[in-house]
């Protein structure tokens, strides 16, 4: 599908759509959990779905209520055929360290996109704890026989925090205690809290050393629980960034305490002079003229595309550093912002680990988001600003926001579709 998007007057207000990563997150605790727990407001998007199908084909129980998922848990059977887990990495990995906990050997699988990713430090870390497990060119495929025996296992905190999250999902069901100690500082640490949050709403402890480079966790049992999902920082990021630009926009639905790194934006934005206020759960962005910014995302990195937009309006030279894990995302994000701004007549200089932006003169263009639902959604944010701009293959939004254009037309953009 291609989307034409033309200049826009964009005011009006958004629910921001359920957090994908609690979503999944709650959904592996459910999972895990022998009884009934209740997942309150989920998110349902491609990634979700991933997880849900998988977790259905193991034996857990997932059914709709209203704004609600109740899910059977605690009893996993082999799985009669390989697990698909789509291009959601959340669902590939954690899955990867909880079928150890699944009788019989386990198969996953991903698409095209997820299996060009790396997970072969996941399984080395699992290997280290006894598990039998290996990986088709360190990508999926990837196969995992039943065992989790436990003890102490080494990884790298800075390639991706969804190794350790899934390591600690895993390890309440180890049969003696499990330690993980990360040999470099952690990457998007945030995330990781979000998953020692799940934890312990499930009824799990673990003791984290004070520069959260080592975890302990000892045999523990999954209690069922009333989980509720609260809004998503990053999917919202795209509106907080359209009011900057021609707004008002008003997002409801986004807890001001979350443990969400994306949630830094709101700094981001001020930075760059941004009128910005916040009312409890609701967050409004007004128009404003913004100035470059110098900010570290190696807390944040799924804000690169949003930012990378914003300092392409903004006056002066951005510099945005910590990017070098965003070339391993659902496409190297790098280097398709960089492609995209270029194309936009936008300045960017691309190193390893950083971009310089030089705000100013944007036009519109064609764009090839590669598949990645952030680059199109950030790119629709600039050609609200510039008209003209057409974005390929734009149904790659349904990973994590599927309504998402048809939301950003109820805000004043003017978007056609060609199916």
């Amino acid at each position: 599908m291609r989307v034409s998007i033309s200049k826009s007057n964009i005011s009006g207000e958004v629910i921001a759509p359920a957090s994908k990563s609690y979503t999944i997150r709650g959904l592996m605790g459910a999972a895990l959990a022998k009884g009934e727990s209740i997942l309150t407001s989920p998110l349902l998007a491609e990634d979700t779905m991933a997880a849900r199908n998988v977790l259905s084909a193991i034996g857990v129980a997932i059914k709709p209520k209203r704004n609600a998922w109740q899910v059977s848990g605690g009893r996993f059977h082999a799985p009669e055929k390989e697990l698909y887990c789509g291009d959601s990495a959340a669902t590939l990995r954690i899955m990867i360290a909880i079928s150890a906990l699944v009788p019989g050997t386990t198969c996953l699988t991903a698409g095209p996109t997820l299996g060009k990713r790396p997970v072969q430090t996941l399984i080395n870390a699992l290997r280290q704890l006894g598990v039998t497990c290996e990986a088709s060119d360190g990508r999926a495929l990837v196969t995992v026989a039943a065992g989790l025996p436990g003890g102490v296992t080494e990884l790298p905190g800075d390639i991706s925090s969804q190794y350790v999250s899934a390591l600690l999902l895993a390890a309440p069901g180890a049969a003696r205690p499990v330690t993980i100690r990360l040999s470099t500082p952690p990457a998007s640490q945030p995330y990781i809290l979000m998953t020692l949050d799940c934890l312990k709403a499930f009824g799990i402890t673990v003791a984290v050393s004070d520069d959260f480079r080592e975890y302990q966790v000892t045999p523990q049992l999954y209690r069922p629980a009333n989980y509720v999902i609260e809004g998503d920082w990053s999917s919202v990021s795209y509106f907080l960034a359209l009011g900057a630009l021609s707004g008002p926009v008003t997002v409801s639905n986004l807890n001001p305490e979350s443990r969400q790194g994306d949630k830094v934006l709101l700094d981001y934005l001020r930075e760059m002079g941004a009128d910005v206020t916040v009312d409890n759960s609701t967050v409004t962005v007004r128009k404003s003229t913004l100035t470059a910014i110098r900010a570290d995302l190696t807390d944040c990195i799924d804000l690169l595309p949003t930012l990378a937009v914003l300092a392409a309006v903004a006056d002066g030279v951005s510099e945005l550093r910590g990017i070098a894990r965003a070339r391993i995302k659902e496409s190297n994000r790098a280097a398709a912002m960089s492609e995209g701004l270029g194309r936009m007549g936008i300045a960017v200089t691309e190193e390893e680990d950083r971009m310089l932006i030089t705000g100013g003169g944007a036009r519109g263009a064609e764009i090839d988001p590669r598949q990645d639902h952030r680059i199109a959604m950030a790119f629709s944010v600039l050609a609200t600003v510039t008209g003209k701009t057409v974005v390929n293959d734009a149904e790659c939004v349904a990973k994590t926001y599927p309504d998402y254009w048809e939301v950003l037309q109820k805000t004043g953009g003017e978007v056609s579709k060609d199916e």
